[in-house]
């Protein structure tokens, strides 16, 4: 991307064609590929963190740390600022009005740097009286206080990252924005290891706290040089009055409320889990980092890929084909979901032992951490049609809506976590997170069917997840079965934990798609009739 104050512009384009759904197919598959490999990075990033640092309270300082900031670039960031940016976006670019378009994205840039910036230099100084409000007895309030201190500039970072990826997805570029992260995994690994020896005791975390801001750095850099695909030139000017900015900014408000108050599960869980144990913040964000791997390989992609063409659709009042384009992408998040959080459930203990136990991590933070990542398995496909959901009322540019059910979500995660939390520790928190995100599913499908004005495809929907359950509840069986029989037999070395983990889950997910072919599913049908073209393609 290059910076330029005045300069000839090129002349509008003019309203690009709707992808076809074969185009549609190939792009998520790319986009879940991505986000896969970078999801498979972001868990071996926490493998090397649990190693060096386990469920201490170090660790769980560090936690609340990150939380505190993460959930400012969740509001201000690529979940928030694309989804309110993209509709106006597109909605430009498809009336042929390119030059406005990116008018529009240059002062979105530079309000954002000056806002955000200020809002930075404004944590830092006040981190030390804030902080000891959301820390517990059991968690150092002025460690954590610290650590925020350094992490809070991935606020600005990552929201200048999330507009211009937004840009780069309204021309259907997803696969640079998609690998980014798997390379800020990396960089941090590496840093970490770097840096660690640098630093003595517990402040060894503060290795960890700057190589995530650094590799936030790198990260921006590489999607500005993506820019350069689509020619975008960022002016100097910082027009707020700008129409078309202030209905971004319109937007933004009720979209940043739905996104953030979302994003609220997360920190609430480790507020009230600084109240249960020292090590509760740091177990639950370690069974997060596997039960995010099937959401953002799958669900992420799916509306991630669906979001600009549901964005084009909605410019064009086509609500019919807006209703069948998200019921396939129910199905196939449910397709994909169901089966990842049956697996999760019955080898919770495993999976969380194999991942994570050695070094610092001890057979008691496996406890902890297997005992959450149960309770999440049953809020994965919630959370996955949530996502989906809250982005089709963004693309509809109704944002209101899924931002007062986000509200009702955050209040009912609230009084379970409170209730429950002294009698299932753990348990009780993560319970409110499923209740919260269950309620939201209901609410949205009713909201979205009106707004619509029919339903989603939705007998066809139930009609299709009863064969998944069915389908699941058979691998899910077999999983555990075979799990067991292997592990009696082979012991617990590393090795013989790969084997008796990843056996099952190959043998159980082989016989899952196998079944759900064998009761002609059709988004089972899709994805294997893209997966055999593009094999047959690479042979040819």
């Amino acid at each position: 991307m290059s910076t330029q104050a005045t300069g000839a512009e090129r002349p509008p384009t003019s309203a690009r064609p709707q992808p076809p759904r074969r185009r549609l197919a190939l792009n998520t598959a790319i986009f879940a590929v991505a986000t896969g490999l970078s999801r498979i990075a972001g868990l071996g990033r926490e493998i090397v963190a649990a190693n060096f640092f386990g469920t201490s309270p170090a660790a769980s300082a560090f936690t609340i740390a990150y939380q505190i900031p993460n959930l400012f670039s969740n509001l201000f960031s690529q979940a928030a600022l694309s989804a309110a940016f993209v509709p106006v976006f597109t909605d430009l670019l498809e009336q042929g009005r390119k030059r406005e378009a990116f008018r529009m994205a240059s002062a979105l840039f530079w309000i954002v740097l000056v806002v955000l910036g200020g809002l930075t230099i404004a944590w830092i100084a006040l981190a030390g009286l804030i902080v000891p409000l959301f820390t517990g007895p059991h968690v150092s309030a002025s460690l954590t206080a610290s650590l925020s201190e350094v992490l809070f500039p991935v606020v600005l970072l990552l929201s200048l990252t999330g507009l211009l990826v937004g840009v780069l997805q309204s021309y259907d570029q997803f696969t640079i924005p998609a690998i980014a992260p798997a390379v800020w995994n990396v960089v941090i690994v590496v840093l970490l290891v770097v840096l660690r020896s640098r630093f003595h005791g517990a402040d060894q975390i503060y290795a960890y706290a700057v190589a995530w801001l650094a590799a936030t750095v790198l990260q921006l850099l590489m999607i500005t040089a993506a820019m350069g695909k689509i020619e975008f030139r960022l002016a100097l000017r910082f027009d707020w009055r700008d129409p078309r900015v202030r209905n971004v900014l319109m937007l933004f408000l009720p979209v940043t409320m739905s996104v953030g108050i979302i994003n609220l599960d997360v920190f609430i869980n480790s507020v009230f889990g600084s109240l249960v144990s020292s090590g509760a913040p740091r177990a639950i964000d370690n069974a997060f980092r596997i039960y995010m791997l099937p959401q953002g390989v799958f669900s992420v992609a799916v509306a991630t890929v669906l979001f600009p063409t549901l964005s084009r659709l909605a410019s064009r009042r086509d609500l019919g084909r807006i209703r069948g384009t998200v019921g396939n992408g129910m199905r196939q998040i449910n397709l994909l979901l169901i089966p990842s959080g049956a697996l999760m459930l019955v080898l919770a203990m495993p999976i969380t032992r194999l991942v994570y136990q050695r070094g610092q991590f001890t057979s008691q933070s496996t406890q902890l951490v297997s005992t959450a990542l149960f309770w999440f398995a049953f809020s994965l496909p919630f959370s996955g049609l949530n996502l989906l959901l809250s982005r089709t009322f963004f693309a509809l540019q109704r944002p209101w809506i899924p931002t007062k059910l986000a509200a009702v979500n955050i209040a009912v995660d609230a009084i379970v976590s409170i209730a429950l939390y002294k009698p299932l520790g753990i348990a009780g928190l993560v319970l409110g997170t499923v209740t919260g995100n269950a309620i939201m599913t209901a609410l949205q499908l009713r909201r979205l069917r009106a707004r619509l004005g029919g339903r989603l495809e939705g007998r066809q929907t139930v009609m299709i997840t009863v064969r998944i359950l069915v389908a699941t509840a058979v691998m899910a069986a077999v999983a555990r079965a075979l799990w067991v029989a292997l592990d009696q037999l082979l012991g617990s070395s590393l090795i013989a934990q790969l084997i008796s983990v990843g056996v099952p889950i190959i043998i159980a997910s082989a016989l899952y798609a196998k079944a759900v072919l064998a009761m002609r599913v059709p988004e089972a049908r899709q994805i294997e009739s893209l997966v055999v073209s593009r094999l047959r393609a690479r042979t040819a």
